[in-house]
């Protein structure tokens, strides 16, 4: 499905489901695809609507691109859908536009699921290394970023013993357009520190991950939930940085838990 917002942009996107509804915001360099398991797996338990950002997937590649657009983007969006609060639900990337969100959008957010992701902004080192990544697709293309990126993006297990898996998330990524790649990236090393809001978060939340994740391991995800007032953390075995791929039944778990919670909220 297509929905055609404020200047020509169009996200593409998935929906299935009925109750509370969930925005699901996949990270950098993914699109909608990454939540295949909760459309197909968590229908019964919520409205889930699953859009791919700007720039990525079936939507409009077109720029601007930074966090704040990415976030008015989705609010546009719910607009479009008729959708005035809904849970948001954002994977790395994801998670810095859901704070994005906190920021200039914030009566539209019923509860919040954070995943694999954190608050701080990049330090000098990862931002520089965002600009070798950008050389890198500008001179090698998004498949050379793929191959680099997909390594770490799953756990130990999932990348030992399954390959067809793995493969999988590199065509993902291979996907994306450049054009998207690079101003996700730039949109990313200028992102803001979001620590200041985390005390601020007034909403039901559940921060999640997997225990193999070594872009945003364990420990920081216990320090971001030791953060936020009213905050759960999941943590789940067996899986890295794309856990909602690697073990989308444990994720499914958690996940329709905290959604039933909401129904007592």
């Amino acid at each position: 499905m297509i929905a055609l917002l404020r200047g020509g942009l169009e996200l593409a996107y998935e929906e299935s489901g009925s109750g509370i509804p969930v925005l699901m915001v996949h990270g950098f360099p993914h699109n909608r695809t990454l939540w295949e398991g909760q459309i197909n797996g968590l229908s019964n338990y919520a409205h889930f609507v699953a859009p791919d950002l700007r720039g990525f997937g079936g939507s409009t590649s077109a720029g601007p691109f930074s966090l704040d657009q990415y976030a008015d983007d989705l609010a546009s969006f719910l607009d479009s859908l008729e959708l005035q609060r809904v849970v948001v639900c954002g994977l790395s990337m994801g998670g810095y536009i859901a704070f994005a969100m906190l920021r200039r959008h914030r009566a539209r957010i019923r509860a919040l699921v954070l995943a694999d992701t954190r608050a701080t902004a990049d330090t000098a080192e990862a931002r520089e290394q965002r600009m070798r990544l950008i050389a890198l697709v500008e001179e090698q293309g998004v498949d050379a970023l793929a191959e680099r990126q997909v390594r770490a993006s799953v756990g130990r297990s999932t990348f030992e013993q399954r390959p067809q898996l793995t493969e999988r998330i590199r065509r993902m990524m291979s996907s994306a357009p450049a054009a998207g790649v690079v101003g996700a990236l730039r949109a990313m090393a200028e992102r803001p520190d979001s620590s200041a809001l985390l005390g601020t978060i007034d909403v039901p939340t559940m921060v999640v991950g997997g225990l193999e994740d070594e872009i945003t391991p364990p420990d920081e995800l216990r320090l971001l939930a030791e953060s936020i007032p009213r905050s759960r953390l999941e943590l789940l075995e067996r899986c890295g940085h794309l856990c909602p791929m690697e073990r989308p039944a444990a994720f499914n778990h958690v996940l329709g838990e905290f959604l039933g919670t909401l129904l007592y909220d």
